[in-house]
């Protein structure tokens, strides 16, 4: 029930008509004979869903040896704990490995690695791991079937060893904790249902660039009983500063477009920028041969959609469409050395819609995508503490750099990473964490999840918790 797993139905390929081919091992036969057996097979390799290791001298005789799951080592006597660990020790995210065993004797190397939001449900947080796990194996495995060749992931986490079962201690003291969530998640459902309890965003402006500005100093723009705001973006234009962003009140069912004029730190409001009949958010607004152009999140629509400035600031038409019958958010375009470059977060998930865990990206022709051509191995970023972007990409120094979201600790956009892309094309993505905004620099803050600069201004947003959820 709380795993929320429906029946998987694939819609790709008939299980039926795979050619499996049924292999008669059996731990503790006499592991020559097998690995002769399984060598005249001509395997490359061997995924393994359980806690048991395959003998070394089988692994010896696979090209690319034994791909372990973490996940795997935290079965015991038949019952699977592997998503406990993470809910019960509070982890901020919970990490998933593939490791190789290869050679002879065999030697345990890490491929990749992966951490992603802790649930609050230890059955929903092994799920959810395990699904993910298939989008970063196939990865992995299209990229080796490509290269002919192991790359190991260029950032790695410690090893996950194996641990033991929650004790029976534990166990009680988890299911009170579940109890407490599941009650306060009743509550919510109703709020909402009733026409309250959505998350109320609040708004900070300073000065500073995104690298060393200090948000202790940022001043705060809350927001208005009618007008609740989020993922702001800021535009310099004809000598002022606007900022376009998602507007909702509480009661809404979906947010829209709208904007405002920055004089100094106080806003005026100067109406809805884009209304339509789907959720709208991330209005990632930005220029381009003398025009303005709109990149609003239309994931409910299931299609990537531009959108031109027909009069500023109110007047907007649809201009093209990409990614059609996908679920995209938050995406970000980029022009860098000549090239455009295209950053978006997928969920083509099978029971969990989490846009959080994966970077996408693809090169464009600019703001018309009529040429949109993958990546090599996208996902090009599998992880929820680092793939969602947070905000506009922006160059300094020569150097591109990405905001994203840091989802940890159970809370959607807990926190804002600035990352420096040290090597993009398609072949290859390159990218590391230089700074992580977290939300302590105001009182009754729970997350903080999007970063806009123009201008030597910034603005981001940030999320309040109860005691402060009372709009001006």
């Amino acid at each position: 029930m709380l795993a929320r797993q429906p029946a998987y139905r694939p819609q790709n390929f008939d299980p039926a008509a795979l050619p499996f081919q049924q292999v008669s091992w059996v731990e503790g036969r006499d592991a020559k004979t097998a690995s002769t057996e399984i060598a005249d097979l001509k395997l490359d390799l061997v995924l393994t869903l359980v806690s048991s290791v395959l003998p070394d001298q089988i692994v010896a005789s696979l090209r690319f040896g034994e791909w372990r799951f973490s996940f795997a080592n935290a079965t015991f006597e038949g019952t699977d704990w592997s998503g406990y660990a993470g809910v019960i020790e509070d982890r901020p995210a919970t990490e998933m490995r593939i490791d190789i065993r290869r050679g002879g004797p065999a030697q345990v190397t890490n491929l990749v690695a992966a951490a992603f939001n802790t649930k609050f449900s230890a059955a929903r947080n092994a799920d959810f791991i395990k699904e993910r796990a298939v989008t970063l194996v196939m990865r992995e495995l299209r990229r080796l079937a490509e290269t002919g060749r192991i790359e190991p992931s260029y950032h790695r986490l410690p090893q996950v060893l194996r641990s033991d079962p929650p004790s029976d201690w534990q166990l009680l003291q988890y299911a009170r904790r579940l109890s407490i969530k599941l009650v306060a998640r009743i509550v919510q459902a109703m709020r909402v249902k009733l026409g309250g309890g959505v998350a109320v965003w609040t708004l900070f402006v300073g000065e500073g660039s995104p690298h060393d500005f200090d948000p202790h100093k940022a001043v705060e723009i809350p927001p208005d009983k009618d007008e609740i705001r989020a993922d702001p973006f800021m535009l310099e234009h004809e000598g002022e500063t606007y900022l376009f962003y998602e507007a909702y009140a509480p009661g809404d069912g979906k947010a829209h477009i709208a904007v405002s004029r920055l004089v100094g730190n106080r806003l005026e409001r100067l109406g809805i920028a884009l209304n339509c009949a789907h959720h709208l958010s991330y209005p990632f607004i930005f220029r381009h041969d003398g025009q303005l152009f709109m990149m609003p999140e239309t994931n409910q629509a299931r299609r990537l959609e531009i959108w031109r400035c027909l009069e500023f600031p109110l007047r907007w038409e649809l201009h093209s469409t990409a990614l059609e019958g996908l679920s995209s958010a938050d995406s970000s375009l980029t022009l860098f050395d000549g090239r455009w470059w295209l950053m978006t977060n997928l969920s083509d998930f099978h029971a969990y819609e989490d846009h959080c865990s994966e970077l996408h990206i693809f090169e464009v022709d600019g703001p018309d995508l009529k040429t949109v051509v993958t990546h090599r191995n996208n996902p090009v970023v599998i992880d929820s503490t680092v793939a969602r972007n947070g905000g506009r990409p922006f160059v300094q120094n020569g150097k591109l750099f990405r905001p994203s979201q840091r989802n940890e600790f159970g809370v959607y956009g807990y926190a804002l990473n600035i990352m420096e892309i040290e090597k993009i094309d398609l072949d290859t993505f390159r990218e590391r964490c230089i700074r992580t905004i977290t939300p302590d620099f105001s009182p009754g803050l729970v997350a903080c999840h999007h970063l806009d600069a123009a201008g030597g201004r910034y603005v981001m947003d940030g999320m309040l918790g109860r005691s402060r959820q009372s709009p001006q």
